[in-house]
């Protein structure tokens, strides 16, 4: 007869600690969200130096009744790694000052490349909210939590609820715009010799844009549903096309796809993959499609990394019905049904990976 383990005192309260970490992680991501609300990254830029707690509390206009409640705000925000704070000496009888990280200043509003638009699509609650309804989907018939959540799929939210429409756009261009400044700066052998780029499900064209511009003899398209793009303009080397990338996808050397196949399952992925070949010349000719997507899996990942990809994935799974994100191996299967002969997965856009894919 097997034996029965029974965990000691220590070893329970060892379990508890690691149940009440993760029963409390939510107050980090709403500690960040309640910062750029109340303004406190702006703040301290502004000022051009770093701030202490009473200049940051007077700043703000705070009720004075809840002035203390900004110092355990921030003593959160530094502990997470979104301000530092180096201890100055008491023989002074100076007050602690904040500083700003790479991290806070990429929550700035006006700032170039801010994250603040993600951290507001994440933390809208149409979208977290999803995650109550998680043990009912599992157990129903709709397509996701999403679904049961609110009533109706994400894109419908985004075509008829106007402030979760300019949440989800917000926060995708600004993402393009970082994405296509690494590109740009530090990608530019990606462009070499093209003469053609079509930027599939491109939106506004935040990307096509910026290469456009960067590469003036690269004809660059976004091509999109009709009713993104229709009263976009172009330029003399950017023009917008709407259509259907089930059906077909316009010619190009080079096809662009960010973040649009973890949006689908890989029947409907492998569709839109056998339109991009379709679209492209041969190897020999530069013919290509560049996918920037999320690999799991991948070596030497941090376990900061790895736990993000992996809750992005539910994510995926909350909203998206057949939406997923893949492994190397998931991402091989899919490239080889569809048709391709070679590709090149490379971990250099953060989180993501830059995957050169040809026919």
């Amino acid at each position: 007869m097997a034996s029965i383990h029974v965990e000691s005192a220590s070893e329970l309260l060892e379990a508890q600690a690691h149940v009440w970490n993760y029963s409390f992680n939510y107050i980090n991501c709403m500690s960040v969200k309640c910062a750029i609300q109340l303004g406190i990254p702006e703040i301290i830029h502004k000022h051009g130096q770093p701030m202490t707690l009473s200049q940051i509390v007077s700043a703000l206009g705070v009720n004075p009744n809840k002035a203390h409640g900004i110092h355990r705000l921030m003593r959160v925000l530094v502990h997470t790694g979104f301000f530092s704070q180096p201890k100055v000496s008491k023989i002074d009888h100076q007050e602690d000052k904040y500083f700003l990280t790479p991290s806070s200043r990429l929550l700035l509003k006006d700032a170039p490349f801010t994250a603040a638009p993600f951290v507001f699509f994440e933390l809208d609650p149409l979208m977290i909210n999803s995650f109550q309804s998680l043990s009912a989907w599992f157990k129903n018939d709709d397509s996701t939590a999403f679904e049961t959540t609110n009533g109706k799929k994400p894109w419908d939210c985004v075509a008829n609820e106007p402030k979760f429409k300019k949440t989800f756009y917000d926060a995708m261009v600004s993402d393009s715009q970082l994405v296509a400044r690494a590109l740009i700066e530090d990608h530019k052998e990606l462009f070499k010799g093209l003469k053609s780029l079509v930027d599939v499900g491109g939106g506004t064209g935040t990307i096509a844009e910026t290469i456009a511009k960067a590469f003036p003899e690269i004809h660059c398209s976004v091509f999109d549903l009709p009713h993104v793009v229709d009263n976009l303009q172009g330029t003399l080397n950017l023009a917008f096309h709407g259509g259907d990338m089930f059906k077909a996808i316009p010619s190009a050397d080079v096809v662009l796809l960010k973040w649009i196949l973890h949006n689908w399952g890989d029947e409907e992925s492998l569709k839109i993959l056998k339109r991009c070949r379709e679209a492209i010349p041969s190897k020999e000719m530069g013919g290509k499609v560049i996918i920037i997507e999320l690999v799991m899996g991948m070596e030497d990942q941090s376990e900061g990394s790895i736990e993000t990809q992996l809750c992005f994935d539910m994510v995926m799974m909350c909203t998206c019905n057949t939406g997923k994100e893949r492994s190397v191996e998931e991402w091989k299967k899919l490239f080889l049904e569809a048709g391709f002969t070679h590709y090149k997965i490379s971990p250099i856009l953060g989180l993501r990976s830059l995957i050169e894919l040809y026919p």
